[in-house]
């Protein structure tokens, strides 16, 4: 018995693969058989193609993912904050000889 390499396949391959299955003119088992994969991988395929080709078309998309507006005023103020209470809490503790004076 040869020991098979696992297969990397690219998203055009993975893609071809998912229409034929959409389209039913086979059955999984031939798909599998004719592609060398297995038939639980063009399922599995085939889900994200359906999963992703109904985010197409939903909600107006242009296709370009815009990143969410970031107030950073408050990013700032946040940090700020932060630093604070980590310098309050490590004197706290260099008092309560719990801090190392090695950091």
């Amino acid at each position: 018995m040869t020991k098979r390499t696992r297969g990397n396949h690219g998203p055009a391959f993975k893609a071809k693969v998912a229409l034929a299955a959409i389209k039913g003119e086979k059955t999984l088992a031939g798909l599998a058989q004719l592609h060398d994969v297995h038939p639980n991988q063009i399922t599995a395929w085939k889900a994200q193609l359906l999963e992703a080709a109904a985010g197409i078309f939903g909600s107006g998309s242009t296709g370009k993912e815009t990143a969410p507006v970031v107030d950073l005023k408050a990013l700032h103020a946040k940090i700020g904050e932060l630093m604070v209470e980590n310098d309050f809490l490590a004197g706290a503790l260099g008092k309560a000889g719990l801090l190392s004076a090695k950091r």
